[in-house]
């Protein structure tokens, strides 16, 4: 029998369909990442979401490993060379989340254009201020969509009810469609209002929006962020908020996460700043975190899993 080993707690769906298809899980959410590494041999597949690395050294000791399951879309927390390297298969489920990474990106905006979040903290105070919550309209506005995969894409669609113009960039040619029309990072960097963030974790998409990048924007923008929070430089963002270059920012993600995408406890100036500045909207790493996406996300990779199992993977 193939045994699955579960470090992280998904959706119980998962594990049913799983024991349905005939595997053995064997659920594990507590061990440490040494413990692990001690009992991997025994396994033919491992499901994560985000507990702690997999690398190489992991890999090394994983000598029965056939796949690794990331129950989420981003894999940086996987050293994905080194597995195929080995001929363990990797797998993620962007098409669980992508939808309610759009739709929070969208409901992040909206709040920040109509002050929502300081209007309802106002108003819950007894303070009936209009004027002083006047809010900034969407239509009109240039949207440019970096990263256009599955949560760009997502983006875009729910923009198409607005008057918008929604561009899109990608290293990937050819992925404009009826939603986005795809152009250079120069060409958005001329004319976008709106920059939303939706790459992948690479060396190359590090620290992507620094001070080199903003200073080549031709306007003020506003910046949303629902990719990974090392992918905004948080001191250029605090410089650019400051001198009125960015003027606002949605942030489901910071700089400061850790590899479980927790923000440390320890207390800084930039932290400070960023929670109190009323320009600033910030969640905690849910924009994919909806009750659907929850089911949505096992619903996907058991389908992948499956697909190995029906491809004779496992012979």
């Amino acid at each position: 029998m193939i045994r699955i080993l579960h470090v992280d707690t998904n959706h119980p769906s998962l594990v049913e369909g799983l024991q349905h298809l005939g595997f053995e899980n064997i659920l594990n959410t507590t061990a440490s990442k040494k413990e692990i590494e001690e009992q991997i041999s025994n396994y033919q597949g491992l499901i994560i979401r985000s507990r702690f690395p997999i690398d190489s050294a992991f890999l090394s000791k994983a000598t029965n490993l056939k796949f690794i399951a990331r129950v989420g879309s981003g894999l940086e927390n996987i050293d994905v060379k080194a597995a195929e390297n080995l001929g363990i298969a990797v797998l993620s489920a962007p098409e669980g989340n992508s939808p309610a990474v759009g739709e929070h990106a969208l409901g992040m905006l909206l709040s920040l254009f109509n002050k929502i979040p300081k209007a309802n903290a106002e108003v819950r105070d007894g303070i009936w201020e209009r004027e002083a919550n006047r809010g900034e309209a969407l239509d009109g506005k240039t949207i440019g969509i970096i990263g256009y995969g599955h949560t760009g894409k997502q983006f875009a669609e729910k923009l198409s009810g607005f008057d918008v113009k929604v561009l899109c960039h990608d290293i990937i040619p050819h992925l404009g469609d009826a939603f986005a029309k795809q152009v250079s990072l120069e060409t958005i960097q001329q004319s976008a209002d709106i920059i939303s963030l939706h790459l992948p974790l690479d060396e190359s998409t590090l620290h992507y929006v620094n001070g080199e990048f903003i200073e080549k924007m031709h306007k003020p923008f506003w910046l949303i962020n629902t990719a990974r929070g090392n992918q905004v430089v948080t001191v250029d963002l605090i410089d650019a908020l400051k001198n009125e270059s960015i003027r606002g920012a949605c942030l489901d993600v910071l700089e400061m996460e850790t590899a479980a995408f927790d923000v440390s406890a320890t207390p800084s100036k930039a932290w400070d700043y960023l929670t109190r500045h009323p320009n600033v909207i910030l969640s905690p790493h849910v924009a994919g975190w909806t009750v659907q996406s929850h089911v949505k996300l096992s619903e996907v990779i058991l389908e992948k899993i499956k697909g190995l199992l029906n491809d004779g993977y496992f012979k």
